[in-house]
């Protein structure tokens, strides 16, 4: 299983293009939207390239393909736009014998940056995958040893200076850098 994993896009259609680039580019069985899709949030500075309805129509150019969880800054108005499910707090992808919970990162999440500190259980093996910190994380944590704990970074607004994503592949987690 091919997955691209993605987050915290925040209404930036430029970064949403040069992402829609890499799924071309890596022809992945799914695509995985970790959350904050349309709206930069109160917090966050308005990307210059600010523009959801663009990004919509790229979304939704690939509605087949996406697994999508709810971020922090989703509404019921995105969910009404957008042509595949994306209010769900996580989901739960398995890959043989390895799950995968998928999550936002602000009911779950590791504890890392600024994510909340609430373990899902999980079987040994598996994968927390989570978005919302803006910032790139590939490792184990101290008490959940047996588990990888993977965020892509953003998108549309890192917070490290690099716009990213994420690959698995043949067991594997990888960042990429967005150019």
């Amino acid at each position: 299983m091919k997955l691209v994993i993605a987050s915290d896009i925040h209404g930036a259609a430029d970064w949403c293009a040069k992402l829609m680039g890499a799924v071309e580019d890596e022809q992945p069985d799914r695509v995985v939207l970790l959350g904050d899709m349309l709206y930069h949030g109160p917090r966050n500075d308005l990307p210059a390239d600010y523009a959801p309805k663009r990004v919509i129509e790229m979304l939704n150019g690939i509605a087949d393909r996406i697994i999508a969880v709810r971020g922090n800054c989703e509404a019921e108005v995105d969910q009404m736009v957008l042509d595949f499910p994306c209010m769900a707090d996580h989901d739960i992808l398995l890959d043989g014998g390895r799950s995968f919970f998928l999550t936002h990162g602000h009911i779950y999440g590791p504890g890392l940056h600024n994510s909340v500190d609430k373990w899902p259980t999980l079987p040994a093996g598996s994968a927390l995958v989570y978005g919302h910190t803006h910032k790139k994380v590939l490792q184990q944590v101290d008490g959940h040893s047996d588990i990888t704990v993977f965020n892509p970074g953003s998108v549309g607004i890192p917070k490290d200076g690099t716009h990213s994503f994420g690959i698995y592949e043949d067991g594997r987690f990888e960042h990429r850098i967005l150019e």
